[in-house]
């Protein structure tokens, strides 16, 4: 184990709490800010609490290439069985990861207009973002792009979810939309879009023509990210909607 002195012994500049005051919080590692939640260090050797930010984060990259997906899902039990992560400091974690969850899912209370691909994906992040089965979910709209409702029109496997054009599109009628915005999740975490995600759009994109219904965007998410189908991709202006 890399030896790392205590916080305390670090120059006023160097310790996280005070680097997240002047600089924020994105100047910090994944270790420094799990240390702000830990509070205090020990574990093997007597580390720090920078030092047990680290340990932790080897210890769920065991399992994990990228830790940060295991600790999103972690529970309390897991954590406690990692040396030095006791109740404290495992429920603080838990309970940071929720908030953020939480902080990431919400939206005003106001009536919801679609106008950006960030404001459908903050609606939909909690359905779909940090789901371990692949959903497919439908936001429908009204000529003035208000959300009507949302939808979830199917849930997969943990690789795989299937939506059928015809499912996506009988829910649009039935509702009475005027303009949709289609959204699933991938639970690795990538967000590029698959082969079978750029057909399907492909396939969603001319019924929403014929339908007179324009489809607005497909976004993917999963593990905090998310993309825009419209925005890196070419296959509107290869089916061109009309949205007046």
């Amino acid at each position: 184990m890399t030896y790392t002195p205590r916080v305390a012994d670090l120059p006023l500049s160097d310790r996280p709490r005070e680097r997240l005051m002047s600089q924020g919080a994105q100047s910090l590692t994944d270790a420094e800010l799990i240390a702000i939640l830990l509070g205090t260090g020990q574990g093997p050797g007597k580390l720090s609490a920078i030092g047990l930010g680290q340990y932790l984060l080897q210890q769920l990259s065991q399992h994990q290439r990228n830790p940060l997906i295991v600790l999103r899902d972690i529970h309390i039990a897991e954590l406690t069985r990692i040396p030095g992560i006791g109740p404290a400091k495992a429920t603080a974690i838990v309970a940071a990861i929720e908030l953020g969850k939480r902080a990431f899912s919400s939206l005003p209370d106001a009536p919801t207009t679609i106008e950006n691909p960030e404001t459908a994906a903050a609606l939909l992040a909690g359905q779909l973002m940090w789901q371990s089965q692949e959903r497919f979910a439908v936001l429908l709209l009204d000529i003035k792009h208000r959300l009507l409702s949302t939808q979830i029109i199917s849930i997969g496997s943990a690789t795989e979810t299937i939506a059928h054009p015809r499912d996506i599109f009988r829910e649009v009628i039935r509702q009475g939309a005027t303009r949709v915005i289609v959204a699933h999740n991938h639970p690795s975490g990538q967000v590029d879009p698959s082969p079978e995600d750029l057909s399907l759009t492909r396939q969603l994109l001319a019924g929403a023509k014929l339908l007179a219904i324009p489809l607005l965007d497909h976004l993917i998410l999963g593990n905090g990210n998310f993309s825009s189908l419209r925005q890196t991709t070419t296959l509107w202006e290869e089916c061109p909607q009309e949205e007046s």
